[in-house]
């Protein structure tokens, strides 16, 4: 198979503020390998930039590789590193073996489409009065509040007068203990009905002295979780994990930290970075395993090249082409 690169720059509609910073545009990688589409994220937190995902990227050789059915063995044969590069060969793989098959990608995974959750539509950090308008303005059912700095119970009581809707919220590991400790009592009081990070990714005890709270919501873990490993670690700390083709690895390592959640009794929220329809639409086609998801990048940047999963007021329709099932815009 022909493996090649092409820079993939997402301009995002508005600026996206989360407690790790702002950006106006994310520096993501296009993959090809054939006919097989692959997008690697590029996250400064987790340490992977364009630079280094191309790094990685262009000392493969898999010009020997001439059928994807081997995926497995394909993946497993890679040297260790670069998370997103992982991930985008991983979901270039899977797309070309639904191509050669002929049949989506829900298909080959024996689920129904029928059966994904709705996604979450994410607010920005902004003044209360812009997350308000914000959250005023869309018609999406679920709304994930983004928290982790000084003002959010201003910001929390803003976005409640304009919607009685479900609210979740993610303090991207924003939260000393102490606030983390004054803050989960006031989401419940609002009706938010989950947490993510609200302590720095390693704080397994400020997440055990935050389960023993009289009145909290659920609490999951996103940036905390880099592989199967840290979700035994967590397990009967919080009630749930955020699952991300980036940070997992692609789709086949995704599956199994979702195996491995659920055979410890936590749920899974399937989640993503700031992608493309590629790298979404790839995670929308594990949707139906999991309890929530937030799957809403596409709604967010301004330049989408592809056509995939669609959004009705928060419910995704995965496409019925095979593999992926993208189109070209």
């Amino acid at each position: 198979m022909q493996l090649t690169i092409e820079p993939l720059t997402l301009e995002l509609r508005e600026p996206f503020r989360i407690a790790h910073g702002t950006s106006q545009r994310r520096e993501n990688l296009l993959v090809r390998l054939d006919a097989g589409l692959g997008e690697a994220a590029a996250v400064d937190y987790l340490g992977e930039t364009r630079a280094s995902i191309s790094e990685y990227l262009r000392h493969l050789d898999l010009s020997r590789v001439g059928d994807p059915l081997h995926l497995a063995q394909i993946m497993d044969a890679l040297p260790a590193g670069s998370s997103a590069a992982r991930a985008a060969i991983d979901i270039a793989l899977h797309d070309a073996w639904g191509q050669q098959l002929g049949v989506p990608l829900y298909r080959l995974f024996e689920l129904d489409p029928e059966r994904i959750p709705v996604t979450s539509f994410t607010i920005a950090i902004g003044t209360p009065a812009e997350m308000a308008r914000r959250a005023h303005e869309t018609e999406m059912p679920v709304l994930k509040i983004k928290l982790g700095t000084d003002g959010d119970e201003a910001r929390l009581m803003a976005i409640r007068q304009v919607t009685e809707g479900r609210l979740r919220a993610d303090a991207n590991g924003g939260w000393s203990l102490e606030r983390a400790e004054r803050m989960l009592p006031l989401l419940v009081e609002h009706g938010v009905e989950l947490i993510e990070q609200p302590l720095p990714a390693g704080d397994l005890e400020g997440l055990r002295r935050l389960s023993k709270l009289a009145s909290r919501p659920p609490i999951f873990v996103d940036e905390s979780i880099r592989q199967a490993s840290d979700i035994q670690a967590h397990a009967g700390l919080v009630e749930g994990i955020v699952v991300k083709l980036a940070k997992s690895g692609g789709l086949r390592a995704a599956r199994e930290q979702i195996n491995v959640a659920r055979a410890l009794g936590l749920e899974v929220m399937l989640g993503c970075m700031i992608e493309s329809s590629i790298g979404v639409t790839a995670a929308a086609h594990l949707a139906p395993l999991c309890q929530y998801i937030d799957l809403d990048a596409p709604l967010l940047i301004a330049n989408d090249p592809f056509q995939g999963v669609r959004y009705e007021r928060g419910h995704l329709i995965l496409p019925s082409g095979p593999g992926l099932g993208l189109e070209p815009r």
